[in-house]
C-alpha cells in the first residue's frame, strides 16, 4: 500500500544543520518496509527565519510563501539523498506537481516533493499527495510526539491525544491556523478538511521516536495520536 509521510522541516534540520543520524534511520525505516511512499517535506525553522526576514524587508505574503517554498525543496533534495545512498529506489527528482508523482509513484518505491504554490502549506501539500497517489495513511512526523490541546513545550499540563475523530482535529486547527508562511502549527485547517473528506487515517509521531514512527507507518500501534472515523 501507499503511505505518506509528511516530514517537519524542524525533523530534517532540528538545531541549525541536518540530522544526519535521523535521515539515515528514516531511509532505512523506509527500506525494510514492504509498503511504497509519498514523501513531504516541510520548512521548518529555516524557513519559518527567511519568510520572516522578506516580511521585514517588505516583502507580501506571496513571495513570503514563495520564499519558504525554496526551503522545502532543499530538505527533499537532503531526504531523497538519503535514501539513494540507503539504496532506496527513490525517483530521482523533486516533484513540485501532484499530477506529475502519480506515475513515478507507480513505478518507484518512493517518491519526494516540497512545497508547491504559494498559500498552501506542507500539511495540506501532504494530504493532496495522498490523495493524488491513492495513499489511505499519513504519517505527520514532527518534533512534537503527538496531537495535545495546547503547545506542550509551553503548557507542561496540555492534554494529549492518544485517538481523535476528524471533527475534534478540525476544531483543534481552528484555534491555531493563521495561514502565514512559517507560522507554527500541528496540521492546518484545510489539510485536516481534506482528511476527513478522503477519509485518509492520520499519525502524529515525534521524529525522536523512531519506533513510534516505524509503527505508524505499519499501521501498528504507538505513543502518537491516531486521527481516524
Amino acid at each position: 500500500m501507499h503511505v505518506v509521510l509528511s516530514i517537519g522541516g524542524s525533523s530534517i534540520i532540528p538545531e541549525g544543520k541536518p540530522d544526519i543520524a535521523f535521515l539515515k534511520a528514516m531511509a532505512l525505516t523506509i527500506k525494510k518496509s514492504k509498503n511504497s511512499f509519498g514523501i513531504l517535506c516541510g520548512g521548518g525553522t529555516v524557513a519559518r527565519t527567511y519568510a520572516a526576514a522578506a516580511r521585514e524587508l517588505g516583502a507580501g505574503e506571496y513571495e513570503a510563501d514563495s520564499i519558504a517554498i525554496t526551503s522545502t525543496r532543499q530538505n527533499a533534495q537532503l531526504v531523497m539523498a538519503a535514501l539513494a545512498g540507503a539504496g532506496v529506489d527513490v525517483y530521482r527528482r523533486v516533484l513540485t506537481d501532484f499530477e506529475d508523482a502519480k506515475g513515478p509513484a507507480r513505478d518507484n518505491k518512493v517518491v519526494v516533493m516540497g512545497g508547491t504554490i504559494p498559500g498552501i502549506t506542507t500539511d495540506t501539500d501532504s494530504v493532496l499527495l495522498a490523495e493524488a497517489i491513492g495513499a489511505q495513511r499519513l504519517v505527520n512526523i514532527s518534533n512534537v510526539d503527538a496531537v495535545y490541546d495546547s503547545d506542550p513545550r509551553k503548557n507542561p499540563s496540555a492534554k494529549k491525544f492518544q485517538k481523535m475523530a476528524y471533527d475534534e482535529l478540525i476544531g483543534l486547527a481552528a484555534s491555531s491556523d493563521k495561514r502565514m508562511a512559517g507560522t507554527n502549527f500541528i496540521f492546518d485547517m484545510l489539510a485536516c478538511r481534506l482528511i476527513a473528506r478522503s477519509r485518509i487515517e492520520t499519525h502524529f509521531v515525534s521524529f525522536r521516536k523512531m519506533a513510534d514512527v516505524e509503527n505508524a507507518i505499519e499501521g501498528k500501534k504507538h505513543n502518537g495520536t491516531v486521527v481516524s472515523s
